[in-house]
């Protein structure tokens, strides 16, 4: 059960998987889809899919055992440029992005129950959204101890929400509301899907399953992988996929496909139709839910700066750390900042095609890598070892996905395929070009000076037998 536990809260974007996605993902599901039938089809492949994923992923996290994820892997496998591309997309990509989802879905809630007959102002929404992502950074720049509460704490939201919905839907089904979930109507197409559009909700689920390789960014903190990282996967994967199941079962025993796709807040609507005077528990529960998400996402971000940082792939500012409280500010600062950029940029679902474009795209590569890294090193000790039949289904499935994903979202999806490919020049003039001119050194020093004065910060305690002391990381090297 502490496992479970762990591998629920670690991170998630979100402290965990089951987080936000859960609130946001069932609209965009059932548009694209097309059908109260797909949908629920689209949940349960989905929830398979990170399962395949998740059992390659315990593969590379005992046979490469390294914090860090798919950044670790990929760079092991592939080298500097592949690791550092995934690491440039991570940094301005995905963390950005999904806190930006976050923190939407945390204003939308909220404001909600002020505006029951219109969307929330776009403003308002952004300045809660600004404002709750400003506070909970102070408070992870500030102390550990504080984040870390916070995130135990108002995991009991999402627990409550998703608790209220299961409970209240069955009671619905059992009372006799289920017309909407037969067969024969459960299958009537209000539109009719293109393979494109249902590639676009795979992507849309995609993003509420998203953390299930969280485990692997602290691999040499978990106790005895070999045994628990599949033990991890086996429970949690289905459980939760059982409960995003049982949890849209119950949107559609109580709402038409026209009603969910005309809420901005689903679950809100969900607590209006059944709860009646208990009503204003839903919008409070979801919004504990996505603060705790919004918490967990910024506590573990730092931790992928300072892998990379730790490589010679970032600057050397964004691995160090307050001489006192011991946390992250300047990888803190970074992640906030490029959250608030994209804030005032961003519509909820295309940011959520938007990202999970890029982080399918991540999962392919690291899964690739893992049937290469097989035929580069044959004989090396895998304590897990996964039929080969795992990763070719995920890669065909990923590659059916990017493809028509790409085909029916062109703008939407090449936006992120470009951001990642600006990477490359910065890779080769920041870490691959050694011999840069001496000003170059003088003002990247000058430069981290000032950052370590403003922030007070400091570089953390190394294990003497690392390969190169702090004073070195400077972009001076390559991995």
């Amino acid at each position: 059960l502490m496992l479970l536990y762990h591998t629920c809260l670690c991170l998630n974007p979100t402290g965990n998987i089951i987080g936000s996605g859960i609130f946001i993902s069932p609209k965009g599901v059932l548009e694209h889809a097309g059908s109260v039938g797909l949908a629920l089809v689209v949940w349960m492949v989905g929830g398979g899919i990170s399962a395949l994923g998740s059992l390659c992923y315990a593969e590379l996290g005992v046979t490469i055992p390294k914090s860090g994820g798919d950044y670790s892997y990929v760079t092991e496998i592939f080298g500097g440029l592949v690791g550092f591309l995934l690491l440039w997309s991570a940094v301005l990509i995905m963390y950005p992005t999904t806190l930006a989802v976050i923190a939407l879905t945390f204003s939308n809630y909220v404001l909600q129950p002020l505006f029951p007959n219109c969307m929330p102002p776009y403003v308002a929404t952004r300045m809660l959204s600004t404002t709750c992502l400003l506070f909970l950074t102070w408070v992870n720049c500030f102390s550990v101890r504080w984040a870390t509460r916070i995130q135990d704490v108002f995991t009991v939201g999402k627990l409550l929400a998703l608790g209220l919905i299961i409970v209240v839907g069955m009671v619905q089904i059992c009372q006799g509301h289920y017309e909407g979930l037969r067969p024969q109507v459960a299958f009537q197409f209000f539109k009719t899907p293109s393979v494109g559009q249902v590639a676009l909700s795979f992507l849309q689920a995609a993003f509420a399953f998203s953390g299930w390789n969280f485990l692997n960014y602290v691999t040499e903190e978990v106790v005895n992988p070999r045994r628990n990282l599949p033990r991890a996967i086996y429970i949690s994967i289905p459980l939760v996929t059982f409960v995003y199941t049982l949890t849209n079962i119950a949107y559609f025993s109580s709402m038409s496909p026209e009603e969910l796709l005309s809420s901005n807040a689903v679950a809100v609507t969900f607590g209006e139709k059944l709860l009646g005077m208990f009503s204003s528990i839903m919008p409070i529960s979801v919004a504990l839910s996505t603060f705790g998400g919004i918490n967990g996402y910024l506590f573990t971000s730092s931790r992928l700066c300072f892998s990379g940082a730790r490589e010679g792939h970032l600057p050397s500012l964004l691995a160090m750390i307050h001489c006192k409280s011991c946390t992250p500010i300047p990888a803190l600062l970074l992640c906030c900042t490029a959250t608030v950029v994209i804030l005032c940029i961003g519509e909820t679902h295309n940011l959520i095609n938007y990202v999970s474009f890029i982080n399918y795209l991540s999962y392919g590569v690291t899964i690739a890598g893992l049937l290469y890294y097989r035929w580069q090193k044959p004989k090396l000790p895998r304590p897990i070892k996964v039929n080969l039949l795992v990763p070719i289904s995920y890669l065909l499935f990923w590659a059916f996905l990017l493809g028509f994903s790409l085909y029916s979202e062109p703008v939407v999806c090449g936006i992120g395929l470009v951001i990642m490919l600006t990477g490359v020049p910065v890779y080769f003039l920041g870490v691959y070009w050694k011999d840069k001119p001496k000003f170059i050194y003088s003002f990247t020093e000058m430069v981290t000076y000032m950052g370590q004065k403003l922030c007070f910060v400091v570089f953390p305690q190394m294990d003497p037998t690392e390969s190169l002391p702090p004073t070195q990381w400077t972009d001076k090297r390559e991995l």
